[in-house]
């Protein structure tokens, strides 16, 4: 059992030994405010969505990568000390047109402007990767195996180039030196992340800083950098944050007739959509918030659900060859609906009640089937209609967990 452990897992609490130091570190240099609640909340959840569905993605892509180097491999290169140097240089050079294509393709943008929704600059944006982001990153990293690289030397890389560009998403590490002039800094990236104009797609490289240079998108920190989007969006809802995006685009496209001028949103730029859609959709699908002057209060309970999510996703990921598929299901969908919980938590929902019935069924349903027991639903569900009509849970628990606290 052990030699089939995924050693990957333990990158999930060294993720959090890290955040916790970087907090710990602006408390100490007076700048707690580079930490908002309700945002770093929301960064993790997306973050969290991201590891637990790329679980089921990584084995396939590595099929393809190795498919691909099989039976399409342009060169056969070797495998000695200088070809890895060559690997990570191809490597951040496929990221950096990935990452511009990301920011200049509507499609493409709406996988990516998640992680650029965070109004802050931390450990915790760092994590804001969604499945759809990934799924498209891969593809581009297929390019690798194609010109001749091993996948094994592919995925090795790829851990460390991922690793490299957790370390940029910080605030308390202004200036790296003439390290500056090679690798990519946390202020250098700090400017890709923001929504000044003169700052405006800049800085898309990953550990390198020399592909800006070289295609001419490189732009140093002069002033502060505002981060987050140009258009932010106005809120913390888990789903809306993934698919507002592709809702804008839709929009767009009904707005038109004709197949060429859709194709021209779909694949255009993003200063090309009509910045006036969003609003219309929020209006359309964000429920009015009464007052700005109260902010969400009961933040135990929260923590308690990003907790057991994260023990969840370390488990699943490190025992995830010796799960059944039913398992794995189970787990995705609990964990799915924990973080959408979140989200709707923190926009206070009305239907957040309903929800979380449809978490606990969901958590009797799994139990009683693998007890094979499934005739003990029914019972169960009179049960909880009973105890909501006597001791009236929905009022307490909007009482309790639904309320505000002045700002």
């Amino acid at each position: 059992m052990i030699s089939h452990f995924n050693y990957l897992a333990f990158a999930i609490p060294a993720f959090f030994v890290f955040l916790f130091l970087e907090y710990r570190l602006a408390l100490s240099l007076k700048k707690g405010h580079l930490f908002k609640y309700e945002s770093s909340i929301s960064n993790l959840s997306i973050g969290i969505a991201e590891r637990l569905l790329n679980l089921f993605i990584s084995a396939s892509f590595y099929s393809l990568f190795f498919w691909i180097y099989t039976n399409y491999a342009l060169f056969s290169i070797p495998n000695i000390w200088w070809v890895w140097l060559l690997l990570i240089l191809v490597t951040d050079l496929v990221w950096y047109w990935y990452h511009r294509l990301g920011h200049e393709v509507n499609i493409l943008w709406a996988a990516h402007i998640v992680h650029h929704q965070s109004e802050e600059f931390n450990f915790t944006v760092s994590a804001r990767i969604t499945v759809f982001q990934a799924l498209i990153r891969n593809l581009f990293w297929c390019v690798i195996p194609l010109l001749g690289f091993h996948p094994a030397m592919v995925i090795t890389i790829l851990v460390v180039h991922g690793g490299y560009s957790f370390f940029t998403h910080t605030q308390l590490i202004k200036n790296m030196g003439w390290l500056e002039h090679i690798l990519v800094s946390p202020s250098i990236h700090g400017i890709h992340h923001s929504s000044d104009e003169k700052y405006l797609d800049k800085n898309y490289g990953d550990v390198f800083v020399f592909w800006d240079k070289i295609f001419g998108t490189f732009q140093r920190e002069e002033e502060p950098p505002k981060y987050g989007l140009t258009h932010p969006v106005k809120s913390y809802s888990f789903l809306w944050q993934h698919f507002h995006y592709y809702l804008e685009i839709l929009a767009a496209c009904k707005r038109e007739s004709g197949l060429g001028t859709q194709l021209k949103i779909i694949f255009g730029h993003p200063s090309r959509l009509d910045q006036e859609i969003r609003p219309i959709l929020e209006k359309k699908y964000l429920q009015h918030k009464v007052s700005s002057s109260y902010r969400f209060k009961y933040r135990g309970y929260l923590n308690i659900q990003m907790i057991i999510s994260v023990i969840l996703l370390t488990l699943i990921t490190g025992l995830y060859p010796f799960f059944e598929t039913a398992d794995k299901l189970f787990l995705v969908g609990f964990i799915l609906l924990t973080l959408i919980n979140c989200g709707a938590l923190m926009e206070q929902r009305k239907w957040i009640y309903n929800l979380e019935y449809t978490r606990v069924l969901t958590i009797f349903i799994y139990i009683f089937w693998k007890l094979d027991h499934m005739e003990l639903l029914l019972p169960l569900v009179i049960m909880l209609f009973i105890a909501e009509q006597l001791f009236r849970i929905s009022h307490l628990y909007r009482h309790y967990v639904l309320r505000y606290d002045r700002i």
